[in-house]
């Protein structure tokens, strides 16, 4: 066999890396080492990183990434297809959207991103809400990366399948270093960028509860890129909570170092108040590291007995929580070892297994 497939990843901003920049990746190598007749053409800015050098992934830079978000859409929709077309590709996997010129090319969309509930307007959603829903009445195959989002997306034209996001375990494992730079001891972690929807605020009020001698036990360190103004938020927050003296704010960071942070960490937080999948969750169990999370279905089809759960908008019950969760040996003994093993069915091996082996099948180049 022998077959070229297309993938965007214009959708990224290198200015403002998020998980699908380790994800792209992962995702074509494994795919070269699980089907190596499968060759690829990635379409990526020209200043997005871009790791792998083989033979059978070409590169294309023609085109602006989401720094320049209107001349991306403007590319991804009119300019892409027709390109990946010309290179010989039999199919394009995109982020979100169903080219408006396709060129013909079956089209395998994936979802990662959905409206956040109860927040309408704005262009970003407006836009996001319309890519989606033409790209289910259009699209050959949708590709959805939990059973959560598959039951919001309602009826497809093709086939829907549900394939979890994948892990790096060489990295994400409870073996290595441990700690975070500029932090003695152990501390309570968030390990996400601070968009609005992530809530901070309200694990910072969580956390605010705790006794004055745990919080100097355990500072509260942030990991995570700037979103609209969230680390200013953040900030404020943490000023007016009285705790910014027990704060770190680390910005945002690599997966080489994220794996240290999880270890040397107390417990994980995360007070979203909407997922499609949850990546910090799959890391930090693989880590061996605890976490508090909002009570999300999705949360808990990721985690399921792994973590303890709570709804952070309630601070004296979060509070209770998060302190159980950095007090309770047992307890933490328990979720480690519970999280570690449950990480292990979450791969990018596994990933590119479905979601490759999906879209042959979809174009007629594999089995149904």
């Amino acid at each position: 066999m022998s077959v070229k497939l297309a993938l965007s990843t214009l959708c990224e901003n290198p200015g403002r890396r998020t998980g699908l920049t380790t994800l792209f990746t992962e995702f074509v190598r494994g795919a070269r080492r699980l089907f190596p007749g499968v060759s690829w053409v990635v379409f990526a800015g020209a200043d997005s990183p871009w790791e792998i050098e083989d033979p059978g992934v070409e590169v294309c830079r023609k085109f602006p990434s989401n720094e320049h978000p209107l001349r991306r859409l403007a590319a991804d929709h009119f300019r892409v297809a027709g390109e990946a077309r010309r290179r010989g590709a039999a199919a394009l996997l995109t982020v979100g959207f169903h080219p408006v010129e396709d060129e013909g090319l079956p089209v395998a969309m994936h979802v990662f991103a959905l409206g956040e509930p109860g927040r309408r307007g704005g262009l970003r959603s407006a836009y996001r809400d319309w890519a989606v829903a033409r790209g289910l009445e259009r699209a050959r195959l949708v590709i959805a990366n939990s059973e959560w989002t598959r039951a919001q997306l309602g009826t497809a034209r093709g086939r829907v399948i549900v394939s979890p996001e994948g892990l790096r375990h060489d990295l994400f494992n409870p073996e290595g270093a441990r700690g975070a730079p500029g932090v003695a001891g152990r501390y309570v972690l968030w390990a996400s960028n601070l968009y609005p929807y992530k809530r901070v605020e309200l694990a910072l009020a969580a956390y605010a509860g705790l006794p004055k001698e745990t919080r100097a036990r355990l500072p509260f360190v942030v990991a995570g890129g700037d979103w609209a103004g969230g680390r200013a938020r953040a900030q404020a927050a943490a000023v007016r909570l009285g705790i910014i003296e027990d704060v770190r704010f680390l910005g945002w960071v690599s997966d080489l170092l994220l794996p240290e942070l999880y270890r040397g960490a107390q417990v994980h937080v995360l007070s979203t108040a909407h997922e499609t999948f949850g990546r910090s969750v799959l890391e930090s169990m693989a880590c061996g590291c605890p976490s508090v999370l909002q009570d999300l279905p999705v949360l808990r089809e990721v985690a399921g007995e792994c973590a303890t759960y709570v709804d952070f908008a309630a601070a004296p019950a979060a509070t209770a929580a998060l302190a159980q969760a950095c007090s309770d040996g047992e307890l933490q003994a328990r979720m480690r070892a519970a999280g570690v093993e449950r990480s292990r069915t979450f791969s990018f091996e596994r990933l590119a297994r479905e979601r490759v082996g999906a879209v042959l099948a979809a174009i007629g180049e594999g089995p149904s």
